[in-house]
């Protein structure tokens, strides 16, 4: 699984399609960090920066996985023992490629969005949100591969309007029922993150797994 993992990094790279989400995360990342945030903002920006990468992550997920041909997809089944294992190891590849451009938005944001480093506690709390995002953007590519909506462009609008609407529900009563980005957003703001955390990484995990296990039962 190892081997098939790092096969399908390499043709992402390979096939330059990875170069379209580098080049969102850089110029979302030049649009938000244009500026240092004053001192005492960290923790929003920082937060910020956390949901706003999400789609990003989600069209590098959805395009990792959709590279692989649908036949080679079956062959790769084949080969690594069984089609659990070639699911997982499309999730693991997916997951890692959007973690790289996860980190790479948090470097960014370190050494040029903020006035100053801020605590280790809240480094880490930021680092945990960053992770989270990478498992939201990792589920919701691949709700919207190819192997779970044959269509192009119903997945491009799935993938869009399904960040809509985590927005939308995450800012009402039924934030519950999403991944509670805009909550995530406001806690920060607030100075409250550290103290809801608990609660809205708990929400957030659940709604990922949830969402995976629908790729995994859904996928053709």
């Amino acid at each position: 699984m190892i081997a098939l993992t790092a096969f399908r990094l390499a043709g992402y790279v390979r096939s330059h399609r990875v170069y379209q989400a580098l080049l969102l995360t850089l110029a979302m990342l030049a649009i938000l960090y244009g500026s240092r945030a004053p001192r005492g903002a960290e923790v929003s920006v920082l937060a910020d920066g956390a949901v706003l990468i999400i789609p990003i992550l989600a069209w590098a997920a959805r395009s990792l996985l959709d590279t692989e041909p649908d036949l080679q997809r079956e062959l790769s089944a084949v080969q690594v023992g069984g089609r659990g294992r070639e699911v997982a190891a499309g999730l693991v590849a997916a997951f890692a490629a959007c973690a790289v451009l996860s980190a790479l938005g948090l470097g960014w944001a370190l050494l040029l969005g903020v006035s100053q480093a801020p605590p280790t506690g809240v480094l880490i709390t930021i680092l945990l949100l960053h992770a989270l995002a990478t498992l939201t953007g990792t589920t919701l590519g691949a709700l919207t591969s190819r192997a779970v909506l044959a269509s192009p462009a119903v997945s491009i609008m799935a993938l869009v309007l399904g960040f809509m609407a985590m927005l939308l529900l995450s800012a009402s009563p039924l934030y519950w029922l999403t991944v509670p980005v805009i909550r995530w957003m406001r806690a920060a703001n607030t100075g409250l993150l550290l103290d809801q955390l608990p609660q809205l990484a708990a929400l957030s995990l659940l709604w990922c797994l949830i969402g995976l296990a629908v790729y995994v039962w859904r996928r053709r």
